[in-house]
């Protein structure tokens, strides 16, 4: 079992702001004075820099949070560059997607902190193969997971499925995020009072749109702004 101390972040689905709140806890557990690293066990889609270095947006974000340079250290095993789900991309490529690889290359990170952050990739469920997915890696780390609801149609049923994905596992919970996506959703409030009341595990916080001249471009990390921004309206669980 994975023994450092840190975060698990899930997600309710792909595009629900698992980096953004990522990038922000980060940004808090380096206030608070921890040698933080993030870490991916798996990404899709990847783009040019204007050095020509292939890149991945979710990545380059942490490693903006955590103050690296681009494309170092390594926080993710496998870069897929088809932007679609890994174990689809993996296959067509000829590579399986290994737990083992995935918890090897943790602990690589491990040793270099104290505190880890680690991002889920899509759904918790993702598939990594044929017989296993992300929850079964959220289980052999077993840290304590943070999961964040992507405020939109739909999402109650998203949050309440997830958490019994968790409940499933055993997996602890830290908390649960509302992140408001580009626009705010009809009866935000009374949404996110349906789902507080249905989930065991306490809100950390509900992040605004972000403004304007904070929104992530394509093709492109998070900007520092936006992290911060987001930081501002969550509070870090205890570890």
């Amino acid at each position: 079992m994975y023994k450092n101390t840190g975060f698990f972040i899930a997600g309710t689905d792909t595009e629900v702001g698992k980096t953004l709140v990522s990038g922000a806890l980060i940004l808090k557990l380096r206030e608070q004075g921890k040698k933080v690293l993030g870490f991916k066990p798996v990404v899709a889609g990847t783009y040019q820099s204007d050095e020509g270095q292939l890149l991945n947006e979710d990545l380059e974000t942490l490693r903006l949070a955590l103050g690296l340079t681009a494309g170092q250290p390594s926080l993710c095993p496998y870069v897929l560059d088809m932007p679609a789900a890994p174990h689809l991309v993996s296959k067509s490529k000829g590579i399986k997607l290994e737990l083992d690889t995935l918890m090897q290359a943790l602990s690589e990170i491990e040793e270099q902190s104290d505190c880890v952050v680690v991002e889920g990739a899509g759904g918790f469920l993702t598939p990594l193969n044929d017989q296993k997915d992300l929850g079964d890696f959220a289980k052999q780390i077993d840290l304590p997971v943070i999961l964040v609801v992507g405020m939109k149609l739909g999402c109650i049923n998203h949050a309440l499925l997830t958490m019994e994905a968790l409940r499933s596992r055993n997996l602890k919970m830290a908390g649960w995020v509302a992140n408001t996506l580009s626009s705010e959703m009809h009866l935000l409030a009374e949404n996110i009072e349906t789902i507080q009341s249905r989930i065991d595990a306490p809100l950390l916080g509900a992040i605004p749109p972000l403004p304007s001249s904070l929104q992530k471009p394509n093709n492109c990390p998070y900007s520092l702004g936006a992290l911060e921004f987001a930081a501002q309206h969550i509070r870090l669980p205890s570890l």
